[in-house]
């Protein structure tokens, strides 16, 4: 089996958990995700992976395809679109814009606690993948501890949401929602800076 099908059934992108931390983070982002397409976009995103052997580099990236493709049999190119644009990387090699959908993917992950984010980067066989690729992105910090790397991902990751929450020309969050994880990436930074003194 595959990383990319490990990581659809029991990995990162699980189809039992990753759909539901998109629509909280859609709904802190955007508001109620009260379109029944949204929820399938939710579902179908990342379905792509199956049958990679890589979840990253030019082989994992291709994994918006598929999940584009269903969204426009279903609902039209448009809804396509939206689910191709969720990724930053093919959205900027294929001269796109990301979508929303970008934006909310990425908010999950900063969502996901690490109890629940690295046992399942583990189980799938992702996390050595991940750490090495965001090194080479310069993404995150260059630790070898999984559970340090995951915070200063997630903290980069969330400046990142902060920046381009207002992706495809929305502009649309609450002062609370931004104040949240603003607070949230404050508390990551404070409680590294902590541990480097101790």
């Amino acid at each position: 089996m595959t990383v990319g099908t490990r990581s659809v059934l029991f990995g990162v992108h699980t189809i039992f958990v990753h759909p539901l931390l998109v629509g909280i983070a859609w709904w802190k982002l955007f508001g109620p995700p009260l379109d029944p397409r949204l929820w399938i976009v939710f579902l179908v995103h990342d379905i792509g992976y199956i049958g990679k052997c890589s979840v990253e580099g030019p082989v994992g990236e291709t994994h918006v395809e598929l999940g584009a493709r269903v969204m426009q049999a279903l609902f039209g190119e448009s809804w396509g679109d939206f689910c191709r644009g969720h990724s930053r990387y093919y959205a900027r090699s294929r001269g796109l814009r990301i979508s929303r959908l970008c934006v909310a993917d990425k908010l999950a992950f900063v969502l996901t606690p690490a109890w629940l984010y690295l046992p399942l980067a583990r189980a799938s066989g992702e996390l050595a993948e991940y750490m090495e690729r965001s090194k080479e992105r310069q993404a995150g910090n260059e630790s070898n501890n999984p559970r340090e790397w995951l915070k200063g991902l997630q903290s980069y990751t969330c400046r990142w949401v902060l920046k381009n929450r207002g992706a495809h020309g929305d502009s649309i969050i609450s002062g609370i929602v931004s104040s949240d994880i603003r607070s949230r990436d404050e508390r990551s930074i404070s409680e590294r800076s902590r541990q480097s003194l101790q």
